[in-house]
């Protein structure tokens, strides 16, 4: 049985009373470069320049009022609004309550409004205008919950179907918007203190059986501009075909603007995010794949909707593979197809494809990102409050307190509430953040390291991970106070090519906790070949790993379940250096590295135990947070 957005829109109809407030005027002057000097070379460098790269953290992936679903969600904070929420802000959530960065401010941050109808719902909204006066603006700002549903249903039909509705597809609107949201990046922007870029999220959507729905499998794209922008932005209004976003990304780098797009939420892709063969039908090619990688050279593991790495069914010997596993498709409760919506799995497929074909269209590099709808990311399981505004705002819309006047899981009403919060809202997670490896905070510093893929994805600590690989590394440099610039000079940081050499390579993992959140457990190292995959623990807190199993021994590590405090000890740093010991010269792999804290409780096991309840019965209670770097890619001399 598929059910759809329309029951959520439904649930806020009779809540969803707040008033238009007006876009930011976009009239003050971009923000001055401060605290700067200038190299030998004379370039302007800011403060903390670091030549050996800092780690920088932030979020690539928020929404306002301005995306067409948040302000159905009854969001009304503005861009600049979310950025003063990364800076460590409150701002208040849609439901009332107030929302507060957890670990203080973050490095960069990032609006992605939905390009489609981008601001055309707070003008349908506002009395007066041109737009209000549609039947279907009437609808769908009503106190009627079906004829709120089927206003919006339509616009989501439109987004998927790429098919405008002429009466409210406002050109001028939806770019004057886009403006807006421009000028907001450059009015926060502070070199070398934080970073914006403009942006935005491409919108498309599979098209099943269902018509006149949104619901479908994710083939969205936030696509980001390194400095300037263009005066409009390419959506699926003009194609659903993310190829054809590339050829317009081709387009506008040709006339100066520099930018890459960022896939999400592939789990849900309904096998579509890596498909083996073009968004038509056609089969893959060398073309495909270069333009894949200069315009897609990252994706996203993991974010609220679920992780993306791998899927139990994919890698049955990872034993932590099932790791928030999310994966109804979008707008709907119908399962996603597995095979072609993780990244393990992609990974392997490129091997293959490179071995038989001679190209590899799959060699991302990680990040992650909220997708927070409510312009301000929840990164914490002990202060969650979930995505979609007033939808998910309370913890019995989200599942993880019994419906009211229920107190036992097995008593629940059959209801819309009750419903989406077992099948979504339940089950996603608070989750992530990106890190990068960059000289200095600056959006040429910080776009770089994504073009090179020196990146890193949390689900929500701000965990510092570095991995490089290379043929003189020794355990020796492990103390070596310049440690990061031997790694450098020696070898490839994560996103590289290792070429062989017929020598066997050395890896250099090192993790240090986020010293606000749980203490590390493990450092994995992930290999994945043309037909295979395999998961060694190379550091451990306690011991060493065993030989055979590759396993570390069991640090004692857990969470006192009436608390949730953690209990036992864990490591603030892991830092090895480790070989492969089934590594074939001639052979091509892909290593990523895997950081696993110790154990600590879920965000839904937390809001049980203030609300006094058994935790949510069909959700793990603890989690393991974690961290994945982007690859190193090792490639025989031939």
């Amino acid at each position: 049985m598929k059910r759809f957005l329309g029951v959520a829109v439904s649930a806020i109809a009779l809540a969803a009373c707040g008033g238009p407030e007006p876009d930011t005027p976009a009239q003050e002057a971009k923000t001055g470069v401060a605290d700067t000097e200038s190299s030998a070379a004379g370039e302007t460098r800011t403060a903390g320049y670091n030549e050996d790269r800092n780690a920088y953290f932030g979020d690539l992936h928020i929404h306002t009022r301005s995306s067409f679903d948040a302000y159905i969600f009854n969001v009304r904070r503005t861009a600049d609004d979310a950025y003063r929420f990364a800076r460590g802000d409150t701002v208040t959530h849609p439901s009332g309550f107030d929302m507060t960065i957890a670990g203080g401010p973050l490095d960069f941050y990032t609006v992605t409004d939905h390009a489609e109808y981008l601001g055309i719902l707070p003008v349908m909204d506002t009395p007066g205008t041109e737009l209000s006066e549609l039947p279907r603006a009437k609808a769908m700002f009503s106190n009627d919950p079906q004829q709120i549903t089927t206003a919006f249903q339509t616009v989501g039909a439109s987004v998927r179907s790429g098919e405008p509705i002429d009466e409210m597809y406002d050109e001028s609107i939806i770019n004057s918007v886009w403006l807006q949201n421009i000028e907001a990046a450059d009015r926060h922007y502070v070199p070398g203190e934080f970073t914006t870029f403009a942006a935005y999220e491409y919108t498309s959507v599979t098209v099943n059986e269902e018509e006149n729905s949104f619901a479908g499998g994710n083939l969205h794209r936030n696509v980001f501009f390194k400095g300037a922008a263009p005066l409009r932005a390419f959506s699926t209004l003009d194609s659903p075909n993310p190829e054809d976003l590339w050829d317009w990304m081709d387009q506008k780098r040709a006339e100066g603007f520099e930018s890459i797009a960022i896939p999400h939420n592939p789990n849900v892709s309904d096998g579509q995010m890596f498909r083996l063969e073009t968004y038509n039908g056609d089969p893959l090619d060398a073309a495909y794949a270069e333009q894949r990688m200069r315009n897609e050279p990252l994706v996203e593991v993991t974010q609220v909707k679920g992780t993306s790495e791998t899927h139990p069914a994919l890698s049955p010997n990872d034993e932590w593979a099932d790791f928030e596993i999310y994966d109804r498709l979008l707008a709907s409760y119908e399962v996603s197809a597995t095979e072609g919506s993780y990244v393990r799995e992609a990974y392997r497929n490129g091997l293959k494809l490179q071995e038989k074909e001679g190209f590899d269209p799959f060699r991302f590099g990680l990040v992650a990102a909220s997708d927070s709808h409510v312009v301000g990311g929840a990164y914490a399981e002990n202060d969650y409050w979930s995505k979609v505004g007033i939808v998910d705002g309370t913890p019995m819309a989200r599942g993880s307190v019994p419906f009211m006047g229920t107190k036992s899981w097995d008593a629940q009403p059959d209801n819309p509430i009750v419903t989406n919060a077992r099948e979504w809202f339940s089950r996603w997670g608070a989750s992530g953040l990106t890190g990068v490896w960059a000289e200095e905070n600056t959006r040429e510093s910080i776009f770089d390291a994504f073009r090179r893929k020196e990146t890193f994805a949390t689900t929500g600590p701000r965990m510092k991970v570095r991995f490089f690989a290379g043929y003189e590394y020794s355990e020796d440099m492990l103390d070596a106070p310049d440690l990061t610039r031997l790694a450098y000079d020696g070898g490839v940081p994560m996103g590289g090519d290792l070429i062989g050499t017929g020598n066997t390579p050395t890896f250099l993992a090192w993790a240090q906790r986020d010293p606000n959140m749980g203490a590390l457990q493990r450092v994995q190292i992930i290999k994945v070949t043309s037909d295979g995959e395999a998961v060694f623990d190379v550091a451990c807190h306690t011991g060493t790993p065993d030989p055979t199993t590759h396993r570390c021994p069991d640090n004692g590590a857990a969470v006192d379940m009436e608390t949730c405090t953690p209990t036992g000890d864990g490591a603030s740093e892991l830092k090895t250096v480790w070989q492969d010991p089934d590594f074939d010269p001639a052979r091509r792999a892909t290593y990523y590295v895997r950081v696993l804290e110790n154990p600590s409780c879920r965000w839904s096991t937390w809001e049980a135990m203030r609300g006094n309840v058994p935790p949510r019965p069909d959700v793990p209670q603890t989690i393991q947070e974690r961290a994945y770097t982007s690859p190193i890619w090792y490639m025989p001399a031939n």
